[in-house]
């Protein structure tokens, strides 16, 4: 199934290859099955309702627990943390607990939620109902960016059907949020529902520890919770099919740039790159590097990208991740240094700015990376700038300045022979041309607010 870069509605649909179970492609079954988004009774007339446990309280790392460690299931959202160790923590913290569904999607790039939750949002609520019993939840909070005020409208319709057919043991709330890049940081999410700013907040304590109300709180990526429904129905044997025994399942992947046919895919994990990227109808010109993982993630040669798998340990190797699943394709004709310095100050302009890495350091590194896609840097600013994207790393409250000093750090690498270019005889043609990633208006982000 594939959706273009607008935000137009899916038209078509791609079926993947591989071992993908007894309902095809999964998540996207029903899609791809009907040509039409699942209403309520089309999900329960697939699925059923959600196996919910038959009492309310939680066994201490009960069935559906051991189920999701036994399945290798890991976040989809960015740092793919093993999903069963997080419901595992809060289960076995005393008293009730609260889990946060996040659909913020806040990487500019990344469709795949907005297609999930448009698609099959009853799949997510389950997996929401389900991980809520397995700790012992007394509430489900969704979260979504308020800049897409239809899928709030359909996601809260979905929910209040769902509670005149008493099918959730637990209230679902859905809060529309500010759309801006640190927002869909778990502590941000909890701050928010908690009645403060949309902003990430210093740990510890850490959400699984003290969240919402001062409760531990689960917080996982909708397409996790959409997994975790169907292991709660199919086991982890069945989940174990698709993918590697390192990476297990399958994943949702936004491929964009340039490829014939940008869109979602849903496809086992560990997936070569180079098949992803023909299974898009293949380059629409010669690519010359791949962004892999999004706005936080690592620039990479074509000549290296196209032969590894999509999976955390096979691109933790070149220094990437798959972050929250996604594959830009750059082609060889455009300037990776223009393009890199566009993402840069889109990051800078969306920092929470609550401590110096993102106040002043993230801001002065956007605007020498700028000089370099002018033209107008020498190698002392060229030393300058190495050293304050070393000063970036590891030093935020948050993880903010990590994602962007490694996208820079990256850039410089694999842009080396630009690089050269852009110093001796001034920028290149291509950093003038069209953008090829879509890169939102930095003066778009305060108008927001963070409430």
């Amino acid at each position: 199934m594939t959706e273009t870069q607008s935000s137009s509605p899916p038209s078509a649909a791609c079926v993947l290859d591989g071992p993908t179970g007894p309902y095809g492609s999964r998540l996207l079954y029903g899609w791809l099955r009907t040509g039409s988004p699942a209403d309520l009774d089309e999900h329960l007339d697939r699925y059923g309702p959600p196996p919910l446990p038959r009492t309310a309280r939680r066994p201490t790392a009960g069935p559906l627990v051991r189920a999701v460690e036994e399945a290798g299931l890991t976040g989809r959202g960015g740092a793919a943390f093993p999903t069963g160790r997080k419901l595992r923590t809060v289960a076995e913290t005393p008293g009730p607990a609260v889990v946060i569904a996040n659909g913020m999607e806040s990487e500019p790039v990344s469709r795949k939620d907005k297609i999930l939750l448009s698609l099959a949002p009853h799949l997510v609520l389950d997996g929401a109902s389900l991980a809520a019993a397995a700790v012992g939840a007394e509430a489900v909070h969704l979260c979504l960016p308020r800049t897409r005020a239809g899928l709030v409208r359909h996601l809260a319709g979905a929910v209040d059907e769902r509670r005149l057919r008493g099918i959730d043991r637990v209230p679902i709330h859905v809060h529309g949020l500010p759309h801006r890049y640190v927002s869909s940081e778990a502590t941000s999410l909890v701050r928010w529902v908690n009645g403060g700013d949309a902003r990430p907040a210093s740990t510890p304590p850490r959400p699984f520890e003290q969240g919402v109300g001062g409760l531990p709180t689960l917080v996982d990526n909708v397409e996790t919770l959409a997994h975790l429904a169907l292991i709660a129905r199919y086991g982890a044997d069945w989940f174990r099919t698709a993918g590697r025994p390192g990476a297990p399942g399958t994943t949702l992947v936004t491929l964009a740039g340039a490829v014939r046919a940008p869109g979602v895919y849903e496809t086992p994990m560990g997936t070569p790159i180079g098949e992803l990227v023909d299974r898009a109808e293949g380059p629409s010109e010669e690519i010359g590097a791949l962004l892999l993982g999004g706005f936080f993630g690592s620039w990479v040669p074509a000549e290296t990208a196209m032969g590894l798998s999509f999976a955390k340990n096979d691109l933790a190797a070149v220094g990437a991740g798959p972050g929250a699943g996604v594959i830009a394709a750059l082609p060889r004709r455009a300037c990776g240094l223009a393009e890199t310095a566009r993402v840069l100050a889109y990051l800078a302009a969306h920092s929470a700015r609550q401590c110096g890495p993102c106040t002043m350091g993230l801001p002065t590194v956007a605007e020498d990376f700028a000089a370099v896609a002018r033209g107008d840097a020498d190698t002392r600013l060229l030393d300058r700038l190495a050293g304050r994207i070393g000063l970036l790393s590891g030093r935020g409250a948050c993880r903010h300045p990590d994602g962007a000093s490694r996208l820079a750090a990256t850039a410089l690498r694999v842009f080396a022979d630009d690089l050269r270019q852009h110093i001796r005889r001034g920028p290149c043609a291509a950093a003038s041309r069209k953008p090829v990633l879509s890169v939102p208006d930095p003066a778009a982000a305060d108008a927001q607010g963070w409430r």
